[in-house]
Order: structure tokens, then sequence, then C-alpha cells
């Protein structure tokens, strides 16, 4: 027992103080995409041909987050001249919409669904679908239990069941044998719920868009509250999103 006590003196606390401070990413880290809409329009047209997801409209310059997996392909070949990608990991948005942008993105929390803030300020529960993910995002979703991010401290939770849970996140492209189950854990949800899109594979199928086994876009079979655009999101990015629209 003493030597747990004297381990535990020594590793100090190992729990972030986000949101109080801030988390700083390393430089390698693909955040929030800002696009130079100056640039020759040459170089727009070589992004959106290098673009594997097409989330780049070179005529109107912007980018799509929700089709984006941050591959980083339009910043190397503009060198930076057109799409640039920030450390900036504040990039959900409660608005399908506004996840097509030049760089600029709403303030999430005065977006947010102020009775969810009511109802779900001090406490909420969360059931995870995984709709035929890769596990990337599920894995950076689970990572938040662990003693840096620690989401239990702000009052949230992921349950076993979803009759227990306030709302449901959903990952992965949603595919033809995932449906069922998915729609059954929402029904099952009790109301008041919330439904989350996690990943791009969920907000626009991902790489799999076009499939004819997958969903491109839980909003076209469940009406989703909170988009949270990434390949996978980062743990940071999640938390934020939590944190901002329900707290």
């Amino acid at each position: 027992m003493l030597s747990v006590l004297k381990n535990r003196l020594e590793q100090g606390c190992r729990t972030s103080r986000y949101p109080k401070e801030t988390v700083q990413l390393p430089p390698r880290y693909r955040g929030r995409p800002e696009i130079d809409a100056q640039a020759p329009a040459d170089l727009a047209d070589a992004c959106a041909a290098a673009c594997p997801q097409a989330a780049i409209d070179a005529s109107a310059r912007t980018i799509d987050m929700g089709r984006c997996v941050f591959c980083g392909t339009c910043e190397r070949v503009s060198e930076g001249r057109f799409v640039r990608f920030t450390q900036d990991y504040e990039t959900a948005v409660a608005e399908k919409s506004q996840l097509v942008t030049r760089g600029e993105l709403p303030d999430l929390a005065a977006h947010s669904r102020q009775h969810f803030k009511k109802l779900f300020g001090r406490s909420l529960q969360l059931r995870q679908v995984s709709a035929a993910g890769c596990n990337a995002c599920e894995a950076d979703l689970n990572v938040l239990a662990t003693p840096f991010f620690d989401l239990a401290r702000f009052g949230i939770n992921f349950v076993a069941s979803p009759r227990h849970a306030d709302g449901i996140v959903v990952t992965g492209p949603v595919s033809r044998n995932m449906k069922t189950a998915l729609m059954q854990t929402f029904e099952a949800t009790p109301e008041p719920r919330v439904v989350i899109a996690v990943g791009s594979c969920t907000l626009s199928g991902g790489p799999f868009r076009g499939s004819p086994e997958i969903t491109e876009g839980l909003d076209t079979l469940l009406p989703v509250d909170l988009f949270i655009p990434g390949c996978p999101p980062h743990p940071m990015t999640n938390l934020h999103a939590l944190l901002s629209f329900f707290k």
C-alpha cells in the first residue's frame, strides 16, 4: 500500500486541465483547413483534381470538411499556397452546411441547442454505435475515458444499453448490414435524445462514398444534432464538441 501511495505521489496528476488550459497538439497534426481565396485558379484546379474525396470546390474556393479525410494532398500540391491545415482542433459544427468552408467556422457554443444544455448539462449518457467503422474513430472516442482526458469528470459517460442513454454517437459509413441495428438502437433510446455523427465516413461516406453498400451521410437516416469531422477526429476535437454543445 505504501509503495502504491509513493508511486501515486511521484506520478502526480496526469489529467489535462482542459478547458481551463489550452492543449497544444504536435506540429504534424492537421486541423481546420484554411483556403487562400487569392490563390491562382490553376493551383485551385490542381488541388481539386488531386483530392481523393472530391472535397474541394475550385470555383467557390471552399473545402467540405465532411468529405475531407485530412490526408494533406491538397496542401502538398499547393505547397500551402491554396490550402493550409492549421492546428485548430475545434472543428465540430451544429449544421452540416457549416462544414463547407473557406476556413471560418461558427462558434459551436453559440449554435448549440440550448434545451440540450438545460436537459443534459449535468449528466449526459451516450451509446456508441460502430456502423461498419474501421475502429479509428471508435478508438479515439474510447481514449476519452483514459486518465488524461477523463470524460467522466464532466458528467459524460458511454453506457452499454441505449435504454440507459440520452443519445447515440455513430461512427462508420453505416453499411447496409448495420442499418437495421442502428435504427433499432436509435428507437430504443428514450426521448428526448441526441444524435452525434463522428468522422468523415458517418458524415459523407468517407472513402466509401459512392458505394451502394453504405449510406452517404447519417443525416439522410436520422436527425443529426452534432457533426464532428475528421478521419478520425482527434480526441480533443471530440471533447471540445461535447463540452461546447452540451455544457
